[in-house]
């Protein structure tokens, strides 16, 4: 009789949990069908265009133990599409690095550092120009 009930428990839990990813997935599904509906209106109205550089975002750290005040850098440049380039500066006492790697639709071509892809991931997400780097806090 026991076994019964809780058999009669997980199956009622997983239609249950079925059911409730189903409706999310519905719902992501409509959000993503308005952003586009919205971006196509926008288009239309010549509001917009998807291939200018829309969002931006700086990512600061501090990329050596010698270097503090975060003086190092990446800058993220993308446009409606997710195309654009990723800018760094790494500061150090004796010399400056500076690096660019193309992205492309959100990703980078050639693999990015953490704090390259957060910059990207913040310009994706509109968070404005300036984050602070969560990867430099690990260090």
């Amino acid at each position: 009789m026991l076994v019964t009930t809780w058999v009669i428990v997980g199956v009622i839990a997983g239609v249950s949990g079925v059911f409730i990813g189903y409706r999310a997935l519905r719902q992501a599904r409509a959000a993503v069908e308005d952003c586009q509906r919205m971006l196509a209106r926008q288009i239309s109205e010549g509001m917009g265009d998807l291939k200018a550089i829309r969002d931006v975002a700086v990512c600061r750290y501090d990329a050596l133990s010698e270097m503090t005040g975060r003086l190092s850098f990446s800058v993220a440049m993308i446009n409606g599409l997710g195309d654009g380039i990723v800018l760094t500066s790494i500061n150090g006492r004796s010399e400056t690095r500076t690096y660019i790697r193309p992205v492309v639709g959100g990703k980078g071509r050639e693999p990015l550092s953490p704090e390259e892809e957060e910059a990207v991931r913040a310009a994706r997400l509109g968070l404005g120009p300036m984050i602070a780097s969560r990867a430099s806090e690990v260090l």
